[in-house]
């Protein structure tokens, strides 16, 4: 980092590579017929159509997709943000930062900033939010898939000076930080709170549920004023109904499209490093056995999904991140279709006793990306012909949530969980902590070889840290098998022509109103 402005401390741009993120939701819904999407809502209200109504728009879940493209940086803010385009760390609610020593950060806060309540922003809120998000029994989203195990030690200096000590050496601790929204000191500790209040251009002005959201601009925000005045949110599970929406000018913009939804010149391609995989439970049969993971990959045709379900546009996966990311390992390939090889390895199990037979449940999010009910089906009839018993289970959002997080819910079986996954932060510890560990937040299982590997990458910087996470995604591929990855996805997002936009690769996971104007 080099310095910045008069105070002596770090730059408040800290360079990363480009990334991506993006989501796709789902939900309910019914729509109308064609226009030239001119849009025909209020000249200052912008409506949003997503593909699930979010479950919360709690801040310590907002790294969650569904809550965070209505919350982060339109409600609330973080200390730093992630610049999507140069990859660069910028100040947001802190201007400055700088390690002062090996295990704290100190941290410089922007003043004249209030909450929507009207309560100041200061060291001391900014350490109740770390706090209540990291170090508290709440269980936040954020916690497990940011911090992992780790309390920080958090003190506020003075109003305008926080530091942050954490218990190792954390090179990367101001991008950890980017993912905390922060909120005031009245936000209850004891519980999770349904709607947030924050320091963003927005503030939530109602959410009838199984309806709409609806959020307004706030007269007292310490930036720019946004160009809409209010944004309207609804939710249309079927992506087909979402651009309809677009071209009938029911709405202004649609997440989460299908390249076959014939939004035409309206629909927007962006980039998007989300990854779709299956993360297999090896505490049951039959998946306990590496050689039954490794038929699953084998049975799974990648290549012909990505060209009859996503015309093309997606492209094979090999690993949990895409290209960009720190620690992508462009040597690795995705397996190869052999079913001959799925079944073999198959009968190779049975023959040494292994239960084959014993049902896998796939469990499926609904609506939570464009195909996913045919993806499924799809994956379900090619297991199923490398002689496994694999029974489909398609959940909403709150059900899914119990089999992707820990403590997962228990099963009658193994379960192999679709998942969706995108690295906002671009850097694989964001991925490698809580999906590969054995004690992740989202890991069924590790080995304590596995483990110290992944330990030695999070303290490693530069090259060495690039290095030591390429290995750590061979050796998942070769030694745990813990995944059987599909594709790295590309987003679509729907435009009506009154609406001037360009997505970038956050626009999925915190979709800025604030970044949009009318046409002219």
């Amino acid at each position: 980092m080099t310095s910045s402005s008069k105070f002596p401390f770090s730059t408040a741009a800290v360079k990363w590579p480009a990334l991506a993120a993006v989501a796709v939701l789902g939900l309910s819904g019914c729509s109308v017929a064609n226009s030239d999407g001119a849009g025909g809502g209020a000249a200052d209200t912008v409506r949003v159509v997503l593909g699930q109504e979010p479950p919360t728009l709690e801040a310590c879940e907002s790294n969650l997709t569904s809550t965070g493209v209505v919350v982060r940086s339109n409600v609330t803010e973080p200390l730093i943000e992630r610049n999507p385009q140069s990859g660069e760390l910028e100040p947001k609610l802190a201007t400055e930062w700088k390690a002062t020593s090996d295990t704290e950060w100190t941290l410089k806060l922007r003043e004249g900033v209030n909450f929507q309540d009207g309560t100041p922003f200061n060291a001391e809120a900014a350490a109740f939010t770390i706090d209540r998000a990291v170090n508290s029994k709440l269980g936040c989203n954020v916690e497990g898939y940011v911090f992992g195990d780790a309390d920080l030690d958090v003190k506020a200096v003075d109003a305008t000076t926080l530091t942050v000590t954490t218990p190792e050496p954390d090179p990367i601790l101001p991008l950890r930080l980017s993912f905390l929204e922060v909120v005031p000191t009245s936000t209850s500790t004891t519980e999770k709170v349904r709607e947030p209040i924050g320091t963003g251009p927005y503030k939530i002005d109602s959410w009838d549920a199984g309806q709409k959201i609806s959020l307004s601009s706030w007269d007292g925000y310490w930036g720019n004023k946004p160009a809409y005045a209010k944004a309207e949110y609804q939710w249309r599970s079927e992506s087909s109904v979402r651009a309809a929406m677009i071209t009938s000018g029911e709405a202004d913009v649609a997440m989460g499209l299908s390249p076959d939804d014939n939004i035409g010149d309206l629909g927007v391609d962006y980039p998007n490093n989300e990854t779709v995989a299956l993360r297999m439970d090896a505490n049951e049969a039959p998946l306990n056995d590496i050689r039954i993971r490794q038929a699953v990959n084998y049975a799974i045709d990648k290549e012909g999904i990505v060209n009859s379900l996503y015309q093309g546009k997606h492209q094979v996966a090999a690993q949990l991140v895409p290209e960009g990311i720190v620690g992508h390992n462009d040597e690795l390939k995705g397996w190869p279709f052999d079913l001959e090889k799925a079944k073999s390895l198959v009968a190779e199990a049975k023959a040494d006793g292994v239960d084959t037979s014993k049902q896998i449940s796939l469990v499926v999010r609904s609506a939570q990306f464009p195909k996913i009910t045919e993806l499924a089906q799809v994956l379900q009839e090619q297991l199923s012909q490398a002689g496994l018993n694999v029974k489909l289970k398609m959940l909403e959002t709150s059900q899914h949530l119990t089999y992707q997080v820990r403590p997962f819910a228990e099963d009658d079986g193994a379960v192999a969980l679709m998942t969706q996954h995108g690295n906002q932060a671009g850097d694989a510890a964001f991925t490698v902590d809580q999906y590969m560990l054995s004690t992740g937040a989202q890991s069924y299982f590790g080995t304590p070889e596995f483990d110290a590997m992944i330990k030695k990458a999070d303290a490693a910087s530069g090259d060495d840290r690039q290095k030591a996470f390429e290995e750590i995604f061979a050796y998942q591929n070769d030694k745990v098998v813990q995944f059987a990855h599909i594709s790295h996805q590309t987003g679509i997002l729907g435009k009506a022509k009154s609406v001037n936009y360009t997505p970038n690769s956050s626009s999925g996971d915190e979709l800025r109103i604030s970044e949009m104007t009318p046409a002219s």
